[in-house]
């Protein structure tokens, strides 16, 4: 049987990362591709296929696609949305432009490779959009305003696309997760110091707490592994994918807690989560 290809985003670490090399040890051909040539460079050297893209970059993001498409004699089975990262901060200490470089990479350049993708799976009348999405693409959670944003935006165009290629034979896949062990909060602690004024802010107090948080390396209640992603992950390359895919107990209890409890009382429990 043919080899099924997949092209993921965002696999210098973590998810990325732990997903290209299960997947590759499964048998599938896996273009993993990052934003710096170095980890490109180590990727390779680690015996996956490796490319350079920037989805903050338009050039980049077509450029990686024609090259791995050539590579592929212009198929491609699936696309693994997985690139993206968290700016903390308190939505009014948000800038116009740390706003938009957050939906540029989580958003923006997800949506243009995805279309770039979707004339080749209609060509070949098959294919599977897989896109990374969080707990906080459906439950909103203080200061992390920007993320949250994001990601609803990115539930919001994955299930009107999902509507769109009824018929198609191209699946939509949301993978959901909540805490798992990854870099996320090593990149997180570098977008906060880097992008919020913690002093000029109403907020002083609260971002020392939060500043001792994201530089902790305990794990967070319920944090699971990669591999819960991954079996979502590889079960959203069958057949029978599903729409959406909650990992870990706090999406699943949150994902029903939303649809039982009115916004007020939400609120009140959501207003405890730190």
């Amino acid at each position: 049987m043919e080899q099924k290809s997949v092209l993921i985003t965002g696999c210098s670490t973590g998810i990325g990362y732990f997903c290209a090399k299960a997947l590759q040890e499964d048998g599938y051909r896996v273009f993993a591709t990052a934003r710096k040539i170095e980890d490109v460079t180590r990727l390779r050297e680690e015996g996956l296929e490796s490319y350079q893209l920037d989805l903050d970059d338009s050039e980049s993001i077509k450029a990686a696609l024609d090259t791995v498409l050539e590579q592929t004699g212009g198929t491609l089975y699936a696309l693994f949305n997985n690139g993206a990262y968290g700016q903390p901060g308190a939505v009014e200490d948000l800038s116009r432009e740390v706003l938009k470089a957050q939906f540029e990479t989580n958003l923006f350049g997800t949506h243009e490779l995805t279309c770039q993708v979707l004339p080749v799976m209609r060509k070949q009348g098959y294919g599977r959009i897989i896109q990374n999405s969080s707990i906080l693409g459906f439950i909103a959670m203080r200061y992390r305003g920007a993320y949250n944003a994001s990601k609803f935006a990115l539930e919001g165009l994955s299930d009107t696309l999902r509507l769109e290629l009824k018929n198609s034979g191209i699946t939509v896949s949301l993978i959901e997760p909540g805490p798992i062990r990854s870099n996320f909060r090593k990149n997180a602690l570098a977008k906060f110091i880097a992008n919020i004024d913690q002093q000029h802010t109403p907020f002083r107090t609260i971002y020392k707490k939060k500043l001792a948080a994201l530089q902790s390396s305990e794990d967070v209640a319920f944090t699971l592994g990669e591999d819960a992603v991954y079996q979502a992950l590889k079960h959203a390359l069958t057949d029978k994918a599903k729409a959406r895919y909650r990992v870990t107990a706090p999406t699943t209890l949150f994902w029903f807690l939303k649809r039982l409890l009115s916004t007020t009382l939400l609120d009140k429990i959501l207003r405890k989560v730190e």
